[in-house]
């Protein structure tokens, strides 16, 4: 009789990619292991190609939908790696057996207020999500993350970017779920300029805008955002030289294929334990340190608190190598 266990991660893509170590480590450390992933139903694309999940389930606004189908596969073990009401309703709705992640809000809140990035944990929040699990016998390999992405996803470049000339191209990130995390168009511009290398700029298409001004000042930039899915856009990265991106989810799956980052901090830190897991050697990390008003959020805003974006408009971006 298989040992079933339902890890929960409700969001974002970021969160749920960087959950596929313990995914990994469940399945292939323990024995007779049935693994069942919970998320929300627009994050499904960063669960459906991977091999290490046997069954996923997804809600679309509320965890009501999918209560009797879960109570019917008679869980051993709960892993909550979302740790909020909704997953303590989850898991007194169920009666199993839980292990829940411990978040760290109180001192992110505390680091936010007092701009003291010293008292959050030195870990990064991979190895939290693995000490979730280490009551169960599960420790971490040392592979890093994973990404999966299926043969429809593959993206021909030549065929769907004919302006492409060479595969030594770099995949430059521009969307993001909150305005301060994005690089402005000054700094896109200053970045592009550098090199005569091409950029496949990615994004929605609420950011084609932006792109389309960056290609008045940049030939080098093809633009396609709002053209392709999560994963076509996964394909892109796979197929990069390098990804250059502020703190978002394609970052992480950059991470999950090993590629050279150069990630670019605004509102957020890296102290938040959330930046690229297992580095490449030859990942940057680009933030404006010892401002005043930073970090002013642990998530971000629709626009910079004090006006002036410093986070992100005094980068200095004149030491990058591309």
């Amino acid at each position: 009789m298989k040992n079933k266990i339902l890890i929960t991660r409700f969001s974002s893509i970021g969160d749920i990619v960087l959950t596929s170590p313990v995914i990994r480590c469940l399945k292939e450390q323990l024995k007779n292991v049935e693994i069942h992933f919970l998320c929300k139903e627009r994050f499904k694309e960063t669960l459906i190609h991977n091999p290490n999940i046997d069954i996923c389930h997804f809600f679309e606004n509320n965890i009501s939908e999918v209560i009797s189908t879960l109570k019917s596969e008679n869980f051993n073990y709960v892993i909550d790696l979302h740790n909020n009401v909704r997953s303590l309703k989850l898991k007194l709705s169920l009666g199993k057996k839980a292990y829940t992640f411990k978040k760290v809000n109180v001192k992110k809140a505390a680091a936010v207020l007092f701009k003291k990035p010293e008292i959050l944990p030195k870990t990064h929040i991979v190895q939290r999500y693995l000490e979730t699990v280490s009551a169960l016998g599960v420790k971490d390999d040392g592979k890093g993350l994973d990404y999966f992405i299926g043969k429809e996803d593959a993206v021909n470049l030549k065929e769907k970017f004919p302006l492409l000339i060479s595969r030594n191209f770099i995949a430059l990130v521009v969307g993001g779920s909150y305005h301060t995390k994005q690089i402005p168009l000054n700094k896109l511009i200053e970045i592009c300029s550098k090199t005569n290398k091409q950029f496949i700029a990615l994004g929605g298409k609420e950011d084609e805008w932006l792109v389309n001004e960056l290609i008045k000042k940049c030939s080098n930039v093809i633009n396609a955002c709002g053209e392709l899915s999560l994963n076509q856009s996964a394909s892109v990265i796979q197929q990069s030289e390098l990804v250059i991106t502020s703190d978002t989810g394609l970052m992480h799956i950059a991470a999950a294929f090993g590629k050279k980052i150069i990630s670019f901090w605004g509102n957020t830190i890296p102290e938040f334990g959330m930046y690229p897991y297992k580095p490449n050697p030859e990942n940057k990390i680009m933030e404006v340190k010892n401002l005043k008003c930073r970090p002013c959020s642990k998530l971000g805003f629709k626009k910079c608190p004090k006006q002036h974006f410093n986070c992100m408009n005094m980068q200095d971006v004149s030491s990058l190598n591309l």
